[in-house]
């Protein structure tokens, strides 16, 4: 049997990189086709990665990568010991000559596009790996870009997507900031607008735009299909200095007894109930019912159209799915996803996840 690579498959077509965050498997394992080897994320979605075949897994990647799609993340091999036709050093996507410094992990194209926008290799960040698109927003961020000094009720959007849209809207209902503009890791839409607002680049501006006495923040990613997106984009803007205001649309409903913590959003049409608890950064979306006396947890998404009924209790970092229903007092855990359409009558055990029309009485 010829050795069979596994590769980093493309995700999303705007980023040409993944990580891997997960290994499924250990190296010299034999597995059958079909079995999950990995899984890997962008900042919009999330993956696994199968077996095509049966075989001996060789790995030349390792969790925590960040890695271009196409490169080799293990071989499939007949025999758990033959030798491996390439080495983790012969990746061709990833530039190995003597000139580059330690540490720089970085992509034969973006090696020639730094050379040519004058970009010194020794001054690029070591440690994850460059592709054109990380060096052309790095180039952009080393432009020198006029920025105004902001006022105490500005507030920066970050993401430009759909869920980013909604927040912009809701914010500009709201009437209590202005937006100063949107950031997003999307190099192409720098200089672009989004319902009228700039995107004035990525990330690599947040120290700038701190600097110029931005203090306000909305997170625009909704991270639906992996939470965890969203997470790290809260700690970032929080390490660069940013906090984030409870956001809750003019259309929405909040009983005076609630309690919305710091980056909590709550969407047009949506209900919060009396003496209901909504820790910091978590989301009750579009014309969703979180009843009286529940408890949401951080980083939790209720997602649009949920009902929960009341004293119902939500983990850290879970998902309520659309459409999902759940009987008065249950507790739902930690790092649950509650497919659209689920009722639930009982507890949900953490990291559960629920089909979506799943009925469940517990198990």
């Amino acid at each position: 049997m010829p050795q069979t690579p596994i590769t980093v498959p493309l995700l999303n077509a705007n980023e040409p990189e993944a990580r891997l965050v997960d290994v499924h498997v250990a190296d010299g394992q034999r597995v059958e086709a079909g079995a999950i080897l990995f899984t890997i994320e962008t900042t919009k979605a999330a993956s696994d990665v199968e077996a095509p075949t049966v075989g001996y897994v060789r790995m030349l990647a390792a969790e925590g990568d960040i890695l271009a799609v196409g490169d080799v993340l293990a071989y499939l091999t007949e025999t758990a010991n033959e030798a491996l036709e390439h080495s983790p050093r012969s990746l061709p996507v990833v530039s190995t000559q003597d000139a580059t410094p330690d540490g720089l992990r970085i992509t034969r194209p973006a090696q020639a596009l730094a050379e040519s926008l004058g970009l010194e290799l020794s001054s690029l960040p070591t440690g994850r790996l460059l592709t054109e698109a990380a060096i052309r927003e790095i180039a952009a961020a080393r432009q020198p870009i006029d920025l105004p000094d902001y006022d105490n009720d500005h507030i920066l959007i970050y993401g430009a997507g759909g869920h980013a849209k909604a927040v912009m809207e809701m914010v500009q209902a709201i009437g209590a900031h202005r937006i100063a503009g949107i950031l997003d890791d999307n190099p192409a839409l720098a200089g672009k607008s989004v319902l009228g607002i700039p995107v004035l680049g990525g990330r690599g501006l947040l120290a700038l735009l701190r600097e110029k006495g931005l203090m306000l923040a909305a997170n625009g990613v909704g991270g639906i299909l992996d939470i965890a997106v969203r997470v790290r984009l809260f700690e970032l803007q929080e390490s660069a200095g940013f906090s984030f205001p409870a956001l809750a649309h003019p259309r929405a409903t909040v009983e005076a007894s609630a309690s919305l913590s710091d980056g909590v959003q709550v969407f047009a049409n949506a209900y919060v109930g009396s003496s209901t608890v909504l820790h910091p950064r978590c989301m009750v979306n579009t014309g969703a019912i979180v009843s009286h006396d529940c408890e949401i947890g951080r980083y939790t998404h209720i997602a649009p159209g949920a009902m929960l009924a009341g004293h119902v209790h939500v983990g850290e970092r879970s998902l309520v799915g659309m459409g999902v229903t759940t009987a008065i007092g249950i507790k739902i855990g930690n790092g649950v996803r509650i497919g659209n359409g689920a009722v639930v009558y009982a507890d949900v055990p953490d990291k559960t996840i629920l089909p979506a029309g799943k009925v469940w009485a517990g198990g």
